[in-house]
């Protein structure tokens, strides 16, 4: 079992738009990661969660080559010297997979790709999009071939995979290849992009360590807008079912959705589902510019994902300051986590509950930890039991022992 992820936060970047290489020519933009690193680290961040890198024909959801960098981005030795500045510096590296398709400019044989029909053009596509090539999962020589580059990135320096549209990928497939991978990395750790469905039965199936968990990003932010918590309280239930299978990907925000300052009703909230990701089992992710406050629409649209994925300037103190206070609030939240690094596999539950005040008890063998969550208009004083619990962190200064009173639209954590 891989302890390090345990204590683990990521910071999730989305190389091609990060660098500002989407739509131009080849070029060694990858080590403009590197001057980015420190930041990483001073958030908290404890890894550094990568989009595609790999040659591809646009997005990089599109690849061509699993093992080459995408030259837009640049080449092996930028590669190794992110890797080993992120080593340096303690970070982990988590590359994104894309195995479910691949581009129309993929070679490989026909026998590779799932078929509608017998003729040379009648290749499946992946959910409508013609740009992206089904592979055939049944095919021994497309299992040989994820085997072989996952060992190849592991080798090089990669401490785990996030497996793109592993929902639309038989879980036998991934059982196959980790059962080949993991003798060679027993330390690697496996997430798989599942949006929908059974995901403690994905997790048994398939052998991953973890999912995505949208059903949780989703009750979190339209808790708050339709100050609904027992939505969040049904989610967490669930979610408590999950960790029992695997330690789930958590987030607030990520590449293929609406940032969350742009999701939320209202941008007082933005402390409150911060203080729900940083406070409940699983293993956080940060999404790049989401500690910066950055706005964005996702939209259903060619160029539709732009938004979401902006270049970074060249260091971060060409940032613009009205995002400092929000980075400053992530740091907060994510010391109280790596603190309280049993968070990972801690149980979550309701223990006071109304549509617009909640009380979430998380719990593990021997510890506890309260967060308190007021979307309403008025003050609220908690009926719980706090005698033993420290003001951990608020949205208000406060010095009191075990704080239960949480003033309107505010949020507090209490600790052992």
């Amino acid at each position: 079992m891989q302890g390090w992820i345990e204590h683990a936060v990521w910071w999730h970047v989305y190389p091609l738009g990060f660098s500002g290489a989407l739509r131009a020519g080849p070029g060694h933009r990858l080590p403009h990661l590197i001057d980015w690193l420190d930041y990483a680290v001073e958030l908290g961040a404890s890894g550094l969660q990568l989009g595609p890198i790999f040659a591809a024909e646009t997005h990089g959801y599109d690849t061509v080559d699993h093992f080459t960098v995408d030259p837009r981005l640049g080449d092996d030795a930028d590669f190794d010297k992110l890797a080993g500045a992120a080593r340096d510096r303690g970070l982990r590296l988590l590359l994104d997979g894309v195995f479910n398709h691949v581009g129309r400019g993929f070679q490989a044989p026909e026998s590779w790709f799932r078929r509608t029909g017998p003729g040379s053009a009648d290749r499946a596509v992946f959910e409508g999009h013609d740009s992206l090539v089904a592979l055939d999962h049944d095919e021994p020589e497309v299992l040989d071939h994820v085997v072989r580059v996952m060992d190849h990135w592991l080798t090089r320096g990669a401490s785990g995979w996030r497996l793109d549209a592993a929902y639309a990928v038989p879980p036998r497939f991934w059982r196959a290849a980790l059962e080949r991978v993991r003798p060679l990395h027993p330390d690697a750790w496996f997430t798989g992009e599942v949006i929908h469905g059974d995901y403690v039965a994905y997790l048994r199936d398939s052998g991953l360590d973890s999912i995505t968990q949208y059903e949780l990003w989703k009750a979190i932010w339209s808790g708050l807008n339709d100050r609904n918590f027992f939505e969040l309280a049904w989610a967490l239930d669930r979610h408590n079912d999950v960790l029992g299978a695997g330690l789930p990907l958590t987030f607030v925000g990520n590449h293929d959705v609406t940032r969350l300052a742009t999701r939320l009703t209202d941008e007082r909230h933005v402390g409150h589902a911060l203080a729900v990701l940083f406070t409940v089992g699983g293993v956080p992710s940060v999404y790049y510019g989401d500690e910066q406050a950055f706005r964005g629409l996702k939209e259903d649209r060619a160029g539709g994902d732009d938004a979401i994925r902006p270049a970074f300037p060249d260091r971060p103190e060409s940032l613009a300051p009205f995002g400092w206070p929000t980075y400053r609030l992530h740091q907060r939240l994510i010391g109280v986590r790596r603190r309280h690094s049993w968070l990972a596999h801690a149980r979550t539950r309701a223990i006071h509950l109304t549509n617009t005040a909640a009380a979430l008890e998380s719990a593990g063998a021997a510890d506890r930890l309260v967060t308190l969550l007021n979307v309403g208009d008025a003050a609220v004083d908690f009926p719980i039991d706090a005698a033993e619990l420290t003001l951990l962190d608020a949205d208000t200064p406060g010095d009191g022992r075990g704080r239960t009173t949480v003033p309107a639209h505010g949020w507090s954590i209490l600790g052992t």
